[in-house]
């Protein structure tokens, strides 16, 4: 849904109220380092690929803005994502002040970037807050993994995923879902990789359903008002990220605060320069990818960890 009006912002093709989020409070504040990425994955709901900056590169200059403003807000951890951060000339700078302050989960491949700067990221293990890497594997079968991001980098990522672990960081795992999957023994299949790599058997999985690419308008049921009061619970509501969380991204040279992690391939979701503005403003729910959070409770976020 483009949004290009206020009519398609706040009501449905049917003229129904749209269903909307008011933001509660900013415990979580992710940065989006940019869509420059090593890899180039035909799946990858950001479209990130090598020299892409469809999202620029954020600066630790813009970065520290947004931090000392969340720490006004009472934030509780900062997460990273793109493209593939380490590919961001300073994202270990920017990692290095958000750590300063609070608890930082990073979402990457694992693979070159990462394991380049290894000797950069060790020394982060001293800082007050700890550290923690979501590791993307999308299949537990190395062969269909390695089809879309590149022979050898299940390998590459397990080793890293495990490097990581022993050094002393917290370590999850992000894959994708398959339409009527049983998702129970898809984790399982990840334990012999897991023992391989000395990680715990009870690794946190984070599971994505398609999200379709950026720009992407595929037909799903809209959301109404009355949709999220008959059919969810205020718990349900309450989960949604973009009621406890924002994302920063740089597009054409300038900072917006946007709803939540997976929108920010449309400009109404900017909700303005400050996390101040931000959180003053109700969320409509007219992504499409808004519906997979109503319909399954898809979420980026791991919660917010305790110091």
């Amino acid at each position: 849904m483009k949004m290009n009006n206020t009519d398609q912002w706040l009501y449905t093709s049917q003229n129904e109220s749209r269903g909307y989020i008011q933001p509660q409070s900013l415990d979580e504040l992710w940065f989006h380092t940019g869509t420059n990425c090593n890899l180039r994955c035909p799946f990858c709901l950001e479209g990130s690929k090598p020299g892409d900056n469809r999202i620029e590169f954020l600066t630790l200059t813009e970065s520290q803005k947004f931090i000392d403003e969340a720490l006004l807000l009472g934030v509780k951890k900062f997460s990273f994502t793109g493209g593939e951060p380490f590919v961001n000339p300073e994202f270990i700078s920017i990692l290095t002040a958000a750590l300063a302050h609070r608890p930082c989960l990073v979402l990457t491949n694992a693979t070159e970037p990462l394991m380049n700067q290894m000797g950069a990221i060790l020394p982060l293990l001293k800082q007050p807050n700890p550290l923690s890497f979501r590791v993307s594997l999308d299949h537990p079968d190395p062969i269909k993994h390695d089809e879309s991001r590149g022979k050898g980098n299940f390998r590459k990522a397990l080793d890293t995923l495990g490097r990581l672990y022993q050094a002393g960081f917290g370590v999850s795992i992000a894959r994708h879902m398959l339409p009527g999957e049983d998702s129970a023994a898809v984790d399982q299949a990840y334990a012999p990789y897991f023992e391989t790599a000395g990680v715990p058997a009870d690794l946190t999985i984070i599971k994505f359903p398609e999200f379709h690419l950026p720009g992407s308008l595929p037909q799903v049921t809209e959301i109404t008002e009355g949709c999220m009061t008959r059919y969810l619970s205020a718990e349900r509501r309450a989960a949604f990220m973009c009621n406890f969380s924002k994302m920063i991204v740089k597009i054409n040279g300038q900072c917006g605060v946007y709803a939540c992690t997976l929108v920010d391939d449309v400009a109404a979701y900017d909700l303005g320069d400050t996390l101040h503005k931000a959180m003053q403003q109700r969320v409509m729910l007219g992504h499409h990818r808004c519906y997979s959070c109503f319909a399954g409770g898809a979420s980026c976020s791991e919660g917010v960890e305790k110091k």
